[in-house]
């Protein structure tokens, strides 16, 4: 194994991305990006009799996708990966249950995707398993039902909030090589700076972004000019404000940086108040718009730093603070 721990960063040589299958709903599908997403949906009730089981269908549905580009089945791969927003894990806990091999589910809130990369490669390195499916999903009707209230209420929304992702994403990694590689990865500490409003998720979640850019670019001796693009998760508008005040403050050069929350979204003609969250923001971005750059060599190395705030509705009725955390991968065309 050739790959090697630096700080809390690892640099890796053996892993790939194979395929991806993208899945969303109709906002993200009619947003400027829905171009380059694989399937859409006319309503987020995906031709289903619950949000829930919709988010399901689009999970499978993206992962159908991801394994047919390579003449896969799933009895193929050797391990899953996923995670989603919902208590218990349900959407992909409800997938496996089809699913003929292992499978692992994981939590990091919108950080999953990254999340889900990062440990699916680290078991390819190591050489434990050769092909594994990572695979993330939300839903904005699920996951407001569950953190805030069911959109059927009608809540009014605070100026701070932040539009949970419709959409799912598979993406197969290998150790076969690929034009596209995992080449590092940086995990994330929980960071806390005592933000307690749950309709503020970018507040919260710029500290720990910001902790695992510093983090990533100290244990690589890299910058922001080390990469065509540096993109944090679901940030978006007021969040991406707030970590590019915290760089400047010390005197940090930001340069091609932006947000999944802002790219996913017409901010100024869409609904979505600041812009995007969710797991499906980030990996929507990465894997459905992003990815097709990669393979294109428009870009040649990109960092992708999803970020999460692990809040539960139950200690936010306690009036407790939120903990965020980051994870982040850096994909690179391989020449």
């Amino acid at each position: 194994m050739s790959s090697h721990f630096l700080g809390n960063s690892i640099k890796l040589e053996n892993v790939y991305i194979s395929s991806t299958g993208t899945t969303c709903g109709p906002l993200e599908f009619s947003g400027p990006l829905g171009a380059y997403f694989d399937k859409g949906y006319d309503d987020y009730h995906c031709g289903e009799k619950s949000f829930e089981k919709a988010e399901r269908k689009m999970l499978r549905d993206s992962l159908d996708i991801c394994l047919k580009r390579e003449k896969l089945k799933p009895k193929d791969i050797d391990l899953f990966i996923g995670g989603d927003l919902m208590n218990q894990n349900t959407t992909v806990h409800y997938l496996a249950r089809e699913l003929p091999q292992p499978f692992i589910g994981i939590y990091g809130a919108c950080s999953s995707f990254c999340l889900s990369m990062a440990i699916s490669s680290l078991m390819i390195e190591a050489g434990f398993v050769d092909q594994v499916v990572a695979m993330v999903s939300s839903h904005n009707a699920t996951a407001e039902r569950q953190y805030r209230y069911p959109v059927e209420y009608g809540v009014q929304k605070k100026a701070t909030t932040t539009f949970t992702a419709t959409g799912a994403i598979s993406t197969l990694l290998t150790n076969k090589p690929s034009s596209v590689r995992v080449e590092a990865l940086t995990l994330g500490k929980v960071i806390d700076y005592s933000q307690d409003d749950p309709n503020d998720m970018g507040r919260a979640m710029a500290p720990a972004a910001y902790d695992t850019i510093m983090t990533h670019f100290q244990d690589l001796k890299r910058s922001f000019k080390d990469y065509d693009l540096v993109v944090t998760g679901d940030l978006s508008t007021y969040g991406h404000k707030i970590l590019k005040e915290m760089m400047q403050r010390n005197k940090i050069d930001v340069v091609r940086y932006n947000d999944c929350g802002c790219l996913l979204y017409d901010i100024q003609q869409q609904e979505v108040f600041q812009g995007g969250s969710g797991c499906a923001c980030s990996g929507l971005v990465t894997m459905g718009y992003l990815y097709p750059l990669l393979k294109e060599k428009k870009y040649k190395r990109v960092l992708i730093v999803a970020t999460g705030a692990l809040l539960s509705p139950m200690m936010s009725a306690q009036k407790d603070t939120i903990p965020s955390v980051a994870h982040a991968i850096s994909l690179e065309v391989v020449e």
